[in-house]
């Protein structure tokens, strides 16, 4: 048994109401496969899950107390059905069972994959997904998966159906966390520094249920591909010990996002025109010099010889580190991965942390070294300005920057990533879709943290009510402290969103004198998603030992920080029915305003969410 799995069932913190902690989805196989060859009392065989491989046709059931799975499998005459995974059982019937590990799971993509290679159970770098995409984040639940996959086939768009930052967001190694090895990430406007993977689930673990989800809602039989983003990997710096498991990991990623960040940060330029000049001359091979000059001049840009060393000083040693990481990832899909359409996965280059706004010069130099090192990208992500959750103030100037990015990465066959992209108007969508020509890629991730506000925020169920309320209150006691912090960044930006708030509700806002004052005035607002301090400070609660609103509470990894995560996988269908509902509306208010996907359609969509009365209608729809 995996020791997380031996963690999990000792405090009795189960799949049913804790998904995704562990890679498996199956914690104790010998008493499931006991139930299972009895008969399977208490037990759902997912009627819409099934599917074919070479060896026969295959169901998933699920043990609906506990939340572990298994494989139903019913082989072809002929076929070796018992060697097709591994730890089977015979059950009556002539069937087969096997548990839902993470080795079973990969086992299962060859054997779905080499028996129909256009399958979309699994995530894939298919279809459009490497010129157009939405990407679907998750800052601390995986309760969004159904509506995104209403939304998908509603749509007919295949979208970046799980995205998370690894490892700030993910667990990268659950026996790093089950030892205490895990490194904290700094928060500057709550003054202290979380654990790393603060919404408790393992990136094996998300990348398996991501799968599941599929399974039991039918969408696999829509052929609509999806992706899956191992967002913000972070190459150099304090990461280059451990990258072998963050490549493990993310095995399963369709899609790599490159973060160079942590090894600029570290990066020292020589000084002077002179240094840098023979450093690019004694360092960096003079033919790549050359071809990405000369790439760089077909599109009409012209680099300054000393701004050219400059920046190639500073970016060098990041992309020769990216260079091996990417030789990782490839080596991994080939070693787990048996067809072409397993292997494949597609790159993005994050550049939005490079000082400043980004030049179409430095775009172009960046693609141009990408390309001739052997790894293109299928987005880039420059630095607009951008602020989350908050429009861009001038549609004309955005208009401006992005149609310079744009003139650069069509020559490169790149679309744009548009990073911080929750929370922007119909205005700004627009304005992207229309000058990429609906190339590019959304990022989102804070809104659906917000749908979820709004969902307990609006349900008639006591128990939601009461998740609303601690919610609520945990904001308002983190935003308070922050707001007498002698951290002076805590406290900048505390007051910033109390004072955000007031000002939206009509309030005055010299509310600092004492923290008595600032108390009143924040707990007379009614209470509400829509308040800027809730929005900042919201996902934190999800892990929080206890729901305490402490900084030592934050990102808890301890039995406690998963039983609060237990409280919203807890909610009523009323609250989940209205958490998919928003989902879903905003994912069609992406696709239209971006021009993905048209109006009428859309229309069509939101008019179908208005009808559903329950979330089992909701369900219903998603397979057609």
């Amino acid at each position: 048994m995996l020791p997380i799995n031996g963690f999990l069932l000792q405090h009795r913190l189960r799949i049913a109401r804790n998904p995704c902690v562990s890679p498996d989805f199956c914690l104790d196989w010998p008493a499931f496969a006991a139930v299972l060859k009895a008969g399977g009392a208490g037990s759902k065989v997912w009627r819409k899950s099934g599917f074919e491989t070479a060896a026969g046709a295959w169901q998933l059931v699920d043990h609906m107390a506990t939340g572990d799975c298994a494989w139903r499998l019913n082989p072809r005459t002929g076929a070796a059905g018992a060697a097709a995974l591994a730890d089977g059982v015979a059950l009556n019937g002539g069937a087969l069972a096997f548990p839902a590990t993470f080795e079973n799971l990969l086992r299962l993509k060859n054997l779905i994959q080499e028996y129909d290679p256009a399958s979309t159970i699994f995530p894939t770098a298919g279809a459009k997904l490497g010129q157009s995409t939405l990407g679907i984040g998750a800052r601390f639940t995986t309760l969004h998966w159904p509506a995104v996959e209403w939304a998908m086939s509603a749509l007919e768009l295949g979208v970046t159906a799980n995205q998370n930052s690894i490892p700030r967001e993910l667990v990268y190694d659950v026996n790093a966390m089950l030892e205490g090895r895990l490194d904290t990430v700094p928060f500057p406007f709550i003054g202290t520094n979380v654990p790393e993977g603060h919404q408790g689930q393992s990136v094996e673990g998300m990348s398996h249920g991501c799968v599941l989800s599929k399974l039991k809602s039918g969408f696999h039989h829509r052929r609509i591909a999806w992706s899956f983003n191992a967002d913000h990997q972070p190459v150099g710096g304090s990461f280059d010990r451990r990258e072998d498991q963050l490549v493990a990991g993310s095995v399963l990623a369709t899609y790599i996002t490159f973060d160079l960040s942590p090894e600029l940060a570290q990066t020292k330029v020589p000084g002077g025109v002179a240094a840098q000049r023979d450093y690019v001359r004694t360092q960096v091979d003079s033919a790549l010099v050359a071809g990405v000059k000369t790439r760089v001049a077909a599109c009409g840009l012209q680099l300054d010889e000393a701004q050219f060393n400059a920046l190639l000083c500073y970016v060098w040693p990041a992309l020769k580190k990216m260079s091996v990481r990417d030789g990782k990832y490839r080596l991994a899909r080939e070693r787990a991965f048996t067809t072409p359409a397993g292997r494949k996965y597609l790159r993005e280059l994050s550049i939005d942390e490079l000082p400043g706004l980004t030049t179409p010069e430095t775009t172009a130099l960046m693609l141009a070294l990408c390309e001739i090192m052997g790894m293109p990208v299928n987005f880039i992500a420059p630095a607009f300005g951008f602020q989350k959750n908050l429009p861009y103030p001038d549609n004309a100037a955005l208009r401006a920057l992005i149609e310079k990015q744009w003139a650069v990465c069509r020559q490169f066959g790149a679309s744009i990533g548009f990073h911080s992209g929750s929370g922007k108007s119909a205005e700004n969508y627009q304005v992207m879709g229309r000058v990429t020509g609906g190339r590019l890629e959304i990022k989102t991730s804070g809104r659906y943290t917000y749908e979820m506000g709004v969902a307990l925020a609006q349900s008639s169920d006591a128990a939601d009510q009461a998740l609303w309320r601690d919610w609520y209150r945990f904001t308002v006691e983190l935003a308070l402290q922050g707001a007498v912090s002698t951290d002076l960044a805590e406290q900048k930006m505390a007051r910033g969103f109390i004072t955000d708030a007031l000002t939206r509700a009509g309030r005055p806002t010299d509310v600092f004198g004492s923290a008595a004052a600032a108390r009143a005035a924040v707990e007379a607002l009614p209470a509400s998603p829509d308040h800027m301090f809730w929005f900042e400070y919201n996902f934190l609660f999800v892990l929080a030992a206890g729901g305490k609103a402490e900084k030592k509470a934050l990102g808890d990894h301890s039995p406690r920080g998963y039983r609060q995560r237990a409280r919203f996988y807890a909610i009523s269908k009323e609250g989940r029915l209205n958490f998919a509902k928003g989902i879903a509306r905003y994912i069609a208010f992406l696709a239209e305003n971006t021009g993905l996907v048209s109006a009428d359609r859309c229309a069509a969509a939101r008019k179908l969410l208005d009808r559903y009365a329950t979330m089992e209608d909701l369900l219903a729809d998603i397979s057609r």
